[in-house]
């Protein structure tokens, strides 16, 4: 590491020379009024940042200005946001406050360091579910004013541009958080230099020996791919003069960390990485159509290399949602190797490096659906939902972040992007939530599909609704969207809440029969008497008919004939009141299950990565010890699913009260008009059981026939069967295996 030395005249120059250089660089033109606001943030900046020093032992001063020239530069933002990011510290590092920053800056710039003090007040050293909740909060910021965000991620390229001088520990925890937020931030805001940098320096501090390794190999390949590109070039060279393109070829090696994430996924060395560069045609266009252009120059260099159908990418007729426009063809170039090539005006090629701010440039007051505004608007459902756990929030948040697109039509033609790998039922909340909520069904290019099936792009979706229709704690399973996820999960609690209520009703009664007074010390009797954590739990489970009568009397006899003990026992169970608290807010898994059947089989847990109840797991079918259940993200999972596929069973924690389970039953009795609508109407008047199919025969007069339905719990099924044997006709209903 370089020892740094410089006298304090040295430094006030070299101050001096990086402003200037700020000023100079800036993306966007300044007028008179935004240079005196831009020194005004750097007199305060510099005076209040004038005591301290970074680690390198620089003045602290170089960092703040290195992030507003990261803003004005490579963002691409104004005055205000340039100002924002000189002054992003001074209210946490020196003696300005925020109050001392509206009075001389406005409330705008106010409102954005005070976003940025909040993000960086954060605790340093955290578990996970701490950070989760922080980076929750930092997310909220979307909410209040996009560029604190902007500028957080400027702060944070320019803290691993310079993350040398700090101890390998720390390294390693800034850029394990920069790879799982930070890049993906800036990957959906369009910034994707800044989004590859933030990956290469992430990959640099955690797998150091592999970036060293694959940089070094692109180093030593410099010349020859510089000799490639020419090749290329000048094989195009003539033709595009031909037709009076102005134009600029140029060529750069993939990202480190893609060439890595390459080199995993297919499993191949560096020198087996196919596609290791790309080729990008730039040009200024010779009409108002640049779509034209630039389909005249894909038909150039396909007259030349031949093109490889499959991996035809055009955001040009449909641009990504984060404003990316160009085409994209991979051909067999020169010596038959398969290269990329982009095809971008000068306008789209900005709008690629900078991101949102030229795409405002060149929008010129027409709003863009795809654009920012659109995407924040999608986000705030998600982002106001704060009843999920942190992690789950995160986790959800970031689904939206790197996911691929897809585009699909709804009936009408209109075109809608989401996620690749969303299904029918993510299509429906996207639409609107009540119609993801009603939805029943969906037909996908006139045909009837399950709400699972995963659309593809160029798919025409038509979602059929029922008025009645409710949310099945199955959905979970297969939606992929945030949007969807959320409400899914809020009407889940809505009709928790009617369920529990209903069931303090039921409980309420059943006391009072059992000539037991319903007070809050009964409750709590009973939320221990039955292992539980609140009295919600209690409720929802005797509303849902987990606990029925016969439990409540077993805790009544229990009570009245061993009193004292029950509350010997009772003390040493009961958790204090700040474990209840803590508890409310996390889910209560009891049950793992295993495949799409949702098995219960025998496991252990593995002891590489220590799974506990509600981690995501899978399980893994050993030869001599049964199923091991391991965590998603174990150290040895890319392994064993890349080397046992066939061995691997998808495994998940559920809370078995809330889980429902099929069942079948067989039914038989005399026939007459209308039986087969009198037994569904009763079961779907049941407590909300949902029929997965009915298959009824009726001959001379009798019928026989299989219905089967899931149900939450046996006492569910036995109040369902007794309500069937009441229907008229109706002699015999059993339960099968079957």
């Amino acid at each position: 590491m370089n020892t740094y030395r410089a006298t304090l005249e040295e430094e006030n120059k070299e101050i001096t020379n990086r402003y200037k250089d700020l000023l100079k660089d800036t993306y966007k033109d300044l007028s008179k009024k935004d240079i005196i606001l831009i020194r005004k943030a750097f007199d305060v900046a510099v005076e209040g940042h004038s005591k301290q020093r970074r680690k390198t032992g620089e003045p602290y001063i170089f960092h703040p200005i290195a992030v507003a020239k990261i803003v004005a530069t490579e963002i691409g933002l104004g005055a205000t946001s340039i100002a924002a990011a000189l002054l992003h510290d001074v209210v946490e590092d020196t003696h300005y406050t925020i109050e001392d920053i509206e009075r001389l800056f406005g409330e705008t710039i106010a409102r954005i360091v005070n976003g940025l003090t909040k993000i960086s007040n954060l605790k340093k050293e955290q578990d996970f579910s701490l950070q989760a909740e922080n980076f929750r909060k930092m997310l909220l910021t979307l909410n209040d004013d996009v560029r604190v965000i902007l500028i957080k991620i400027a702060d944070r390229l320019h803290n691993m541009q310079t993350m040398d001088a700090m101890p390998q520990y720390k390294q390693v925890k800034i850029a394990s958080e920069t790879l799982y937020i930070y890049a993906p931030l800036a990957h959906r805001l369009g910034l994707y230099n800044i989004k590859t940098e933030l990956e290469d320096l992430g990959l640099k501090y955690t797998e150091p020996e592999v970036y060293n390794d694959i940089l070094y190999k692109i180093k030593e390949s410099k010349e020859e791919q510089q000799r490639y590109i020419n090749s290329f070039t000048d094989t195009l060279k003539t033709a595009l003069d031909k037709e009076d393109f102005t134009y600029k070829v140029k060529g750069r090696f993939k990202s480190i960390f893609s060439i890595r994430r390459k080199m995993k996924v297919q499993k191949v060395s560096f020198e087996e990485v196919y596609d290791k560069f790309a080729i990008r045609i730039i040009y200024k266009p010779t009409s108002n159509d640049e779509k034209f252009d630039a389909w005249k120059i894909y038909s150039i260099v396909t007259d030349f290399f031949k093109p490889n159908p499959a991996r035809l990418r055009d955001w040009i007729s449909q641009p990504k949602t984060t404003g990316y426009e160009a085409l994209h063809i991979t051909v067999i170039g020169p010596e038959s190797k398969w290269v990329e090539v982009q095809i971008r005006s000068e306008r789209m090629d900005e709008i690629a490096e900078k991101g949102y701010a030229a795409h405002f440039k060149y929008k010129q007051g027409k709003v863009n659906e795809n654009g920012l505004e659109s995407w924040l608007n999608k986000l705030k459902e998600t982002l106001e939902n704060q009843d999920s756990n942190a992690v789950d929030f995160v986790e959800d948040f970031k689904l939206n972040l790197y996911a691929k697109e897809i585009y699909v039509f709804t009936p009408k033609g209109d075109l809608k992007s989401l996620p690749k790998g969303a299904s029918a039922l993510d299509f429906a909340f996207s639409i609107h939530t009540d119609v993801g909520l009603k939805c029943r069904g969906a037909k996908v290019n006139g045909k009837l599909v399950p709400l699972s099936y995963k659309l593809k792009s160029g798919e025409q979706v038509e979602v059929l609704t029922a008025a009645n229709n409710k949310p099945n704690i199955r959905w979970l399973d297969f939606v992929i969207t945030a949007r969807a996820r959320t409400k899914i999960k809020t009407a889940l609690k809505e009709e928790e809440k009617k369920i529990a209520e209903e069931g303090k009703a039921v409980l309420t009664r059943k006391l009072r029969h059992l000539k037991i007074p319903f007070n809050q010390k009964v409750v709590n009797e009973l939320v221990n008497y039955f292992r539980l954590k609140t009295s919600f739990d209690l409720f929802y489970r005797i509303g849902n008919g987990a606990i029925d009568n016969t439990q409540l009397k077993a805790f009544v006899s229990q009570r009245n004939s061993s009193f004292i003990n029950f509350f010997k026992s009772t003390f040493k169970r009961a958790p204090s009141k700040e474990v209840i608290d803590k508890e409310e807010v996390t889910n209560k898994y009891d049950l793992l299950v295993f495949g799409k059947e949702e098995e219960k089989l025998e496991y252990t847990l593995a002891k590489c990565c220590n799974p506990i109840a509600g981690d995501k797991v899978f399980g893994f079918i050993t030869i001599n010890e049964g199923v091991k259940v391991h965590k998603i993200n174990c150290p040895n999972a890319i392994s064993l699913q890349s080397n046992y596929a066939y061995r691997i069973i998808s495994a998940k924690w559920i809370d078995s009260t809330k889980q429902e389970f099929k069942v079948v039953l067989r039914v038989s009795g005399i026939d007459h008009k209308g039986m087969v609508n009198n037994l569904t109407r009763i079961i779907s008047n049941n407590m909300n059981v949902n029929i997965h199919s009915i298959n009824i025969s009726g001959d001379e007069g009798v019928f026989g026939g299989k219905l089967t339905i899931s149900v939450k719990n046996r006492s569910q099924l036995t109040k369902l069967i007794n309500n069937l044997k009441k229907v008229e006709g109706i002699q015999k209903v059993e339960r099968i295996n079957s």
